[in-house]
């Protein structure tokens, strides 16, 4: 292999390097952002690109309706701007699950401490003969 083979050698690997570490994960991510895009069902809490946060009312082909605040504003999206989802099914296990977790919590403090308590050790006065003994040595 003369200079022009190692150079063409280096340039596909420096290519093959590319794809492995920004071509190939970005399609990954992007393939896994529409999976959770086309899953998307009503009651589903979502958050948008632009960080506005709700739960979706209706859902046609291209777009989302959800609501927000306290006043339950509608607003549309298209679905391309929702940047992650969480199910009601997924929402209503970790409430269940931050609810008994609290539970738990209280339980604990109510609960008498378990730990055994160490009384100290009585002096005794040494007696006579043990006096003795220690002034013989």
């Amino acid at each position: 292999m003369g200079i022009n083979g190692m150079n063409i050698l280096l340039l596909v690997a420096f290519i093959a390097l590319i794809y492995f570490m920004m071509i190939r994960p970005q399609k990954k991510k992007e393939k896994a952002d529409n999976e959770m895009r086309e899953s998307l069902k009503v009651g589903d809490e979502v958050m948008t690109i632009g960080g506005v946060v709700g739960k979706i009312i209706k859902i046609t082909d291209r777009t989302v309706i959800i609501t927000t605040g306290a006043d339950k504003t509608k607003i549309e999206f298209i679905k391309s701007a929702i940047a992650s989802s969480k199910s009601a099914d997924a929402a209503a296990a970790a409430k269940k699950t931050a609810k008994k977790d609290a539970e738990d919590d209280n339980l604990d403090e109510k609960a008498p401490s378990k730990e055994k308590k160490v009384a100290p050790k009585k002096l005794t006065k040494k007696s006579d003969e043990n006096k003795a003994e220690e002034k013989a040595e």
